[in-house]
């Protein structure tokens, strides 16, 4: 077997094992961040200003999760990818994983992005989606691209959307992605300026991934079985991003 088909493999069934223990996680630790949250209720009553909750302990802890279990569905992505651009025909039904970690991706962000956000908290569809807290809208819209990105990507994978144009979603996704992750801050948080180097590096990265994906398209296809440079670098560059989204801290 291949070297790089091994590792591949290794590594796939490593990150398949470990998402299976998400959801079993998630509902354990938003019980338990709950309880802290309401714990740090004053002494009247009433549930910490949201002030509160953003640098907290546990609101980091939450933070810290989210980028992580993120990170394992890019890694997903980045060695699917990875496999396609070094044209590895035995794992040719890894091209299946990218659009299923993308709607896993937008799922998760959709529900689980804020601890306060519908619908796991207290405010409403309408505040969580079109609300004044920036922060919050930003990822429901991340997870929206996510969602419907990762959709397109299945149906066209899947033999339908044949036209050229439905290749573009993916990387101009990427790209819009990493723009907004400049204007992406955590106001009030004491570790802000540490986040906000962050996301300037991953958005450097996801603008640069994005690119080398639409050049991989425009100077054509590499000869049969020989690896597309353009693609390699897109395929690292998400790997690199999923790494960091792995160790990510506050």
């Amino acid at each position: 077997m291949n070297l790089g088909v091994r590792y591949i493999l290794i590594l796939s069934f490593l990150c398949f094992w470990i998402l299976l223990a998400v959801p079993v996680t998630l509902l354990a630790q938003h019980g338990e961040l709950h309880q802290a949250a309401v714990a740090g209720a004053d002494h009247h009553g009433h549930a910490a200003a949201p002030e509160g909750w953003e640098g907290s302990s546990a609101g980091i802890a939450y933070s810290e999760r989210n980028h992580h279990i993120a990170g394992l569905f890019v890694l997903f992505i980045g060695l699917a990818e990875l496999s396609h651009a070094l044209r590895l025909t035995s794992l040719r039904w890894t091209r299946f994983l990218t659009p299923l970690a993308m709607v896993g991706t937008g799922l998760f962000l959709t529900v689980w992005s804020d601890h306060e956000a519908w619908p796991v908290g207290s405010l409403s569809f309408a505040q969580s989606f079109f609300g004044q807290d920036h922060e919050i809208v930003q990822h429901k819209v991340y997870g929206l691209l996510a969602l419907a990105t990762g959709i397109v990507e299945l149906v066209r994978r899947l033999g339908g959307m044949g036209h050229v144009g439905w290749a573009t979603p993916f990387p101009l996704m990427a790209i819009i992605g990493g723009l907004m992750l400049f204007g992406h801050a955590h106001g009030g948080h004491p570790s802000e300026h540490k986040i906000v180097i962050h996301h300037a590096i991953m958005g450097t990265m996801a603008m640069t991934a994005g690119s080398s994906k639409l050049l991989s398209g425009w100077f054509g296809k590499p000869a049969h079985g020989t690896a597309s440079r353009w693609e390699v670098l897109w395929a690292g560059l998400i790997l690199v991003i999923g790494t960091q989204l792995l160790i990510y801290s506050e």
